[in-house]
């Protein structure tokens, strides 16, 4: 076994890493780049070595700097985890001939599964099922069309180096091929160094399974159950689960057989993932394979009671897998959400700066689920544009998929995050929504479900009382605070607050009644708050003024909410919903309806950077007309290429950046007549 590890990676897989191995008593090594200086990974590491400035090209990239931080340190082997360089054959090539082990596959299964061209053509000598395309090289977006024409629509374009969403696109017409085609192959070369695209044919309302391999040096390969990740927004997976609601113990045994069939046929010694597009009668196709250590692992981990990082480690040192493929079981049930630093309220454009506020809820059992978060950050961490926008991965356990979907909710509930925009209110949302709670999933679900993008909805029904009641007892305990501030007028034993409250949630109204228990008659912390339709629940809880989150018990049930002040009221998120709540007696309630309201403007002539980004291109010249959908600039933010549109027929006036520009959000791009 190893004495010590590198870890050619950062953020949150690096300290993933780095726990197992320290469990296994091997020293590790990080390495990092200008902009990580700072990060939770270095100071987990037993050593750390810098490799360079902060863009990727220039650091994690970079193989002789990997292989020196090797030699300085004395480390053995190298753990790619996931991204940058774990999916380079030409990475473990060159750590073999330093005499250092690679932590993952043997290059020439890299090789094999690695390009996607490539990878189909095993696919279909391995007598895997895969999906009708053209896997030749494509040098032009005439070609394309013509492929496309030939194929029918819809067709995806994927890169043929590509993985995480980067360039894909799938197109139902010729001009969006010809589009796809140029973006496709521009993200393929900034983010792997290779633009060689394909194009195969769209599966209508698939969905993405996908199955968990390991295999030794000794020939021996078992996989161990499935995950859905059909909750997808543009091709990058957004929340996973495992196992998956559509499969029975039959098609998991097929897919769960080619997938291993696949991998004995390039001699696959590592984890690996095999990915199926699933049709909803249960049919399935090959889509590509990824030699490496998946983000969504957790899942499979937490139903199997195997720590795949710890098997990578053994089995790249030479060992045997300690387990056959009937020794595997597959027990209860798991979900983890993606926690991203977007906006998701303005199409999920990407959010940079300092976390003022991080307090992910606490790991462990809570009741019959268990809680686990896989992170990189901490209160006080940056997030930098310069790489992938995940925060933090968090997992849910239970004995069914709705106690672990109802375990994820309230823990999405409790994740405070400030400082940036994040997707926790989206995520929240999906936990509630019919549709997945009851598992008619498709890749299309988040386009499908939120046409318009999202919006946290209105709270309705018991969301909308359970915060209702959290409110006024928040007010109830300012209140209360406030009586303890010395110096005043009136004597606060001699004080009795007004019992009959009017909250306005958003812009619905609520009557209640507040009380304190009295000792003898319940909890001594505990308050009771009546409605007007005679309904009573007993609210208690250990809340600060201060806190992020509220905790506590609404009518016996455990609930979390999120609270941040306002001015005369607190800002409420809870079960995916959120609204201004104001607490009033009924004459402050009175005044509060005679008070205006004042009206926001805003200007419509501008073309605003929606997000922190770099202007890849200016595709609009001054006095140029353009019609609403027609593109006007590019910007790459976070390694993903975003092109901003006309919304509305005008008229170009002026341009106000220039490609190469780096832009901060809500920067002025162009102006319109």
């Amino acid at each position: 076994m190893f004495d010590k590890i590198l870890i050619a990676n950062r953020g949150e897989i690096a300290c993933r890493i780095i726990k197992t191995a320290r469990r296994m008593g091997i020293k590790t090594v990080a390495v990092y780049s200008d902009a990580d200086r700072d990060a939770v990974h270095v100071s987990l590491a037993d050593e750390a070595v810098h490799i360079g400035p902060a863009p990727a090209a220039q650091s994690y990239l970079v193989i002789e700097k990997i292989i020196e931080a090797c030699k300085r340190t004395g480390a053995q082997a190298v753990h790619p985890g996931y991204g940058f360089l774990s999916e380079r054959e030409a990475f473990p090539k060159a750590l073999a001939e330093a005499g250092i082990v690679f932590i993952g596959p043997n290059p020439g299964a890299i090789a094999a599964m690695g390009d996607k061209i490539e990878s189909k053509k095993a696919a279909s000598a391995a007598r895997v099922s895969t999906v009708p395309g053209f896997l030749g090289v494509i040098e032009s977006p005439e070609h394309a069309v013509q492929i496309a024409d030939e194929i029918g629509y819809p067709v995806m374009i994927k890169a043929s180096a590509g993985g995480g969403g980067k360039g894909m696109r799938i197109a139902h017409s010729a001009a969006e091929v010809a589009e796809g085609f140029a973006r496709a192959r521009s993200e393929a070369a900034s983010s792997f160094g290779d633009d060689r695209v394909f194009i195969e044919k769209f599966i209508t309302d698939p969905r993405h399974i996908e199955i968990q391999v390991i295999g030794d040096k000794h020939g021996n390969v078992i996989y161990l159950g499935e995950r859905e990740c059909s909750i997808q927004r543009r091709n990058q997976k957004v929340i996973e689960e495992a196992p998956s609601p559509l499969l029975d113990e039959e098609t998991r045994r097929r897919m769960g057989e080619q997938a291993v069939a696949l991998a004995r046929a390039v001699h696959y010694d590592s984890a690996g993932t095999v990915e199926f597009v699933a049709g909803q009668d249960k049919s399935f196709y090959f889509l590509e394979m990824n030699t490496r250590l998946q983000v969504e692992h957790p899942v499979t981990e937490m139903i199997t009671g195997l720590d795949l990082v710890e098997l990578m480690i053994r089995v790249a040192a030479g060992e045997m897998l300690p387990l056959t493929q009937d020794d595997v079981r597959l027990d209860g049930w798991a979900v983890e959400s993606r926690v991203y630093a977007e906006d998701p309220t303005r199409n999920f454009l990407p959010s940079i700066g300092r976390l003022t506020t991080y307090r992910p809820p606490a790991e462990g059992a809570h009741g019959s689920a268990i809680i686990r978060k896989d992170t990189g950050v901490e209160e006080g961490s940056e997030i930098a544009i310069h790489y992938d926008p995940m925060i933090a991965k968090l997992v849910t356990w239970a004995p069914t998929r709705d106690e672990a979907i109802s375990a994820q909710g309230e823990a999405l509930d409790a994740f405070a995050i400030d400082g940036i925009r994040h997707n926790i209110p989206f995520l929240a949302a999906l936990m509630q929504h019919p549709r997945w709670q009851e598992g008619r999933l498709s890749t299309g679900f988040i386009a499908e479900e939120f046409p318009n993008g999202f919006e946290a909805p209105v709270p309705a029904g018991e969301v909308a009382l359970r915060m209702v009641a959290a409110a006024a007892v928040i007010d109830h305990v300012l209140n209360e605070r406030k009586r303890g501030i010395s110096g005043q007028m009136r004597d606060p034993k001699h004080l009795r607050f007004e019992r009959d409250r009017v909250v306005w949630l958003g812009d619905q109204r609520f009557e209640a009644t507040v009380e304190t228990i009295e000792a003898g008659r319940g909890p001594a912390n505990g308050i009771a708050v009546a409605f007007a339709d005679g309904t009573t629940w007993t609210v208690e809880s250990g809340w600060r003024p201060g806190e992020p989150v509220w905790t506590g018990t609404i009518g016996g049930a455990r609930a979390a909410i999120q609270v941040r002040p306002l001015l005369n009221g607190v800002f409420l998120q809870h079960a995916g919903a959120a609204a201004e709540a104001r607490v009033y007696t009924r004459r402050e309630a009175e005044l509060a309806a005679l008070m205006p309201i004042k009206e926001v403007g805003g200007s419509g002539k501008q073309l605003l950077c929606p997000m922190p980004g770099l202007v890849k291109s200016i595709m609009v010249t001054p006095g140029q007309e353009v019609k609403a959908g027609e593109p006007l600039a590019i910007v790459e933010a976070m390694k993903m290429e975003n092109v901003l549109r006309a919304e509305r027929d005008g008229t170009v006036q002026t341009i106000q950046a220039k490609e190469g520009d780096s832009l901060a959000v809500d920067a002025v791009i162009l102006e319109f007549a």
